[in-house]
């Protein structure tokens, strides 16, 4: 996938170029079942296939969530495919992989989901330069019946665009 460079708006003589990058996996089905309120950006530790893997696209975040586990960020149920070229040793693709944040958002996030029950759940993974970064968003589990309104609403919404339409 190859990077797009493109000039932002001429604001000085000193303008620098703006780097777009490519989205590696998003989780659609974060915002549908989570009422997303912070998002933070975070490294990953990857092993060099899954980084070969994650630059191909073979990302799965879907069903995949945050957790603290002895003062460390780790994410779990996030699927990287084994990379073909690697070789066929045995890898495990659904393994749990830390996430690095700073101390300071780490003792904020464990207060948030202490306090408040929230869910730390991944949005999207992207590259940027050679590493892979994740932003995640402290979330908050919608009930059945909001998914139904958001179902509904949604579904007028296009009836009413389809009417106008004709």
């Amino acid at each position: 996938m190859p990077v797009v460079y493109t000039r932002p708006f001429k604001k000085s003589s000193n303008s620098l170029y703006c780097l777009h990058v490519p989205k590696l996996a998003v989780n659609k089905k974060a915002a549908f079942d989570y009422e997303l309120q912070d998002e933070y950006e975070a490294g990953l530790v990857l092993q060099g296939w899954e980084v070969k893997s994650a630059k191909a696209g073979h990302v799965q975040l879907k069903g995949s969530f945050l957790h603290i586990q002895n003062g460390e960020l780790w994410l779990k149920n996030a699927f990287i495919s084994p990379y073909g070229p690697a070789g066929t040793r045995e890898v495990q693709s659904d393994r749990d992989r830390k996430v690095l944040v700073h101390n300071r958002e780490l003792k904020r996030l464990i207060g948030k989901k202490q306090t408040e029950g929230l869910t730390l759940v991944p949005v999207k993974m992207y590259t940027k330069g050679n590493l892979v970064k994740l932003v995640f968003a402290v979330g908050k589990g919608e009930k059945k019946f909001e998914k139904r309104e958001a179902i509904k609403k949604r579904d007028v919404d296009r009836q009413m665009r389809q009417d106008i339409k004709e």
